[in-house]
């Protein structure tokens, strides 16, 4: 919308509305306008400014009442051209550095943020995990257990460890396995495990001919390892989603239901999600931005988080779009940016 112009009149007065609306829900009338801004305008010239900006799409009018209220479109307006970001107050960002501590584990740490989040802005806080595809390998060992089935045990860098047991299209002795997790990591240690997928097609792509049986067994394995890591490994943490209830703006229990359907699902979250991972700074998806009807009355701010130089996550709130986004921006912000801070400074 920064191609969209309206004089400074019309500007000042859309601000004093929104800000009016976000503070108490209710239409706001001209003569609340004309005692709320310092210009000095009559009560009739207020009624047609208003009647402009509706014909412009930002402000509606509510048929029980006079007064107008904010449009997603105003509220897109308002964040590109009007806002200004309040700095963020000091009590809140002592409460933020005190939660995030370096001394917790790196799961506590992105727990931590979800919570803050919900409880600085009273909406509902979210973050997203990626761990296992934005992690360097470190090294893979197998394990023979009984039959066909063996151990795999996959460790990251950054510490995490996962174990998986795999049920193969044939058995393997100790010695084989030794051999494939040695090839394995020789080719693959120090690699994202998105590249390591990605080599691996192209080497699963390889006449059988061409590799030698080692390379075929350790690729024949990890086939196996990598097709369970799914997106099921990529989850999002949400807390407060019961700040929701009550607002007026989710009074309908079909709106309530469907919001917290989209919480429990979590797939149109991580949706949402992808497309702030890889960006900088601040994304907001005002109502129908979302592109999920059951997101069309809430506005969702977000902000990627990052570990050794790379997004690994995002952090956000979810709230109506009736929020303060001057306020709840830099929490966001300032959030993301001390997680960052604490997973990138400790040995999690």
């Amino acid at each position: 919308m920064s191609d969209v112009r309206i004089n400074d009149r019309a500007e000042n007065l859309l601000n004093v509305l929104i800000r009016r609306y976000v503070s108490d829900g209710q239409p706001v009338g001209s003569r609340t306008l004309s005692r709320e801004t310092a210009l000095d305008l009559s009560p009739a010239t207020i009624r047609n400014v208003m009647a402009d900006l509706e014909d412009m799409g930002f402000v509606s009018s509510p048929h029980t009442s006079a007064g107008r209220v904010p449009t997603q479109r105003g509220y897109r307006f308002f964040v590109d051209s009007i806002m200004k970001v309040n700095p963020i107050e000091n009590t809140a960002l002592n409460e933020i550095r005190e939660h995030l501590d370096v001394g917790s584990s790196r799961e506590a740490v992105i727990g931590n943020a979800s919570q803050l989040l919900s409880q600085l802005t009273h909406f509902a806080g979210i973050v997203r995990l990626s761990k296992s595809k934005q992690g360097r390998l470190k090294e893979v060992e197998f394990l023979k257990l009984s039959g066909n089935r063996l151990l795999a045990i996959l460790v990251t860098e950054n510490a995490d460890v996962e174990n998986r047991v795999l049920s193969l299209d044939r058995t393997y002795t100790e010695k084989e396995l030794i051999e494939a997790s040695n090839y394995f990591n020789q080719l693959y240690s120090g690699k994202t495990l998105d590249q390591v997928r990605a080599a691996l097609v192209g080497d699963m792509q390889r006449d059988n001919k061409e590799a030698d049986r080692i390379m075929n067994d350790a690729v024949g394995i990890a086939r196996e390892l990598f097709a369970e890591d799914t997106a099921e490994d990529d989850d999002v943490l949400v807390s407060g989603e019961t700040n929701l209830i009550g607002l007026p703006e989710f009074n309908e229990m079909n709106k309530l239901r469907g919001i917290f359907d989209t919480f429990k699902t979590k797939h149109d979250l991580l949706d949402l999600l992808d497309r702030s991972i890889n960006g900088d700074g601040i994304n907001i998806f005002i109502g129908e931005e979302s592109g999920y009807r059951a997101l069309t009355d809430c506005s969702v701010v977000t902000a990627p988080y990052r570990m050794d130089e790379q997004n690994v996550g995002v952090i956000g709130v979810i709230g109506p779009t009736r929020m303060a986004y001057e306020s709840i921006i830099p929490v966001v912000d300032v959030t993301a940016k001390l997680l960052s801070n604490a997973l990138s400074h400790q040995d999690l």
